[in-house]
């Protein structure tokens, strides 16, 4: 993985968890055990520190990058959607940023809340916890019900099992040129094989 030095800060990613060949990390990026860190994404500590906590995930192509002396934080169990864009914020434990969405500084998401596909929440916004947020400027709309915040609890455990799904079974090869007959579809259960070694 395309990893760099700046300033004498080394990236830390533990080895319980899982970053991209593609993805890129700069400096000051501390990463938790049970992370996932897909393609295309970048974390840039070449100013701010980037903390990704255990059990996390951040999906292609997002940015996470903040000032001086600012953390960009991913508490716990956070779901950072694809192609989204953290700067210098902090998104709380089991909370999930949408695809696309927008976090600029010292905007704060409460733990447990859900902010939609491609949002824009404003610089030092602060939203409460299990709160559903929306629009651009965004918007806390509602409560968030018990049903919805197991819906994303279970989507981030995918996410967990997907880290040693990649580190057992994912490699480069080269590309078939045609496909083959009766090709097989992954479903659910092959990452509970995975996990339980099967």
């Amino acid at each position: 993985m395309p990893v760099y030095q700046i300033d004498g800060l080394t990236p830390v990613v533990p080895e319980d968890s899982y970053v991209h060949p593609m993805a890129v990390l700069i400096g000051d990026v501390i990463i938790g055990h049970r992370v996932y860190i897909g393609p295309g994404a970048c974390l840039r500590g070449d100013f701010g520190r980037i903390i990704v906590k255990d059990g996390a995930n951040v999906q292609d192509n997002c940015v996470m990058h903040g000032f001086p002396e600012q953390d960009t934080v991913v508490e716990e169990d956070g779901h950072i959607g694809h192609g989204a864009i953290l700067h210098g914020c902090v998104v709380g434990r089991n909370a999930l940023i949408g695809m696309n969405a927008v976090i600029l500084d010292g905007a704060q998401i409460g733990e447990n809340s859900i902010v939609g596909a491609a949002a824009f929440i404003k610089a030092k916004a602060e939203f409460a916890a299990n709160k559903l947020i929306v629009g651009s400027p965004a918007k806390a709309i509602r409560e968030l019900s018990p049903e919805e915040i197991e819906w994303k609890k279970k989507g981030t455990r995918e996410y967990q099992d997907l880290v040693i799904r990649c580190q057992q079974t994912m490699h480069q090869v080269e590309p078939l040129r045609e496909v083959e007959e009766h090709r097989r579809k992954i479903t659910f259960d092959d990452a509970h094989k995975v996990k339980q070694g099967g």
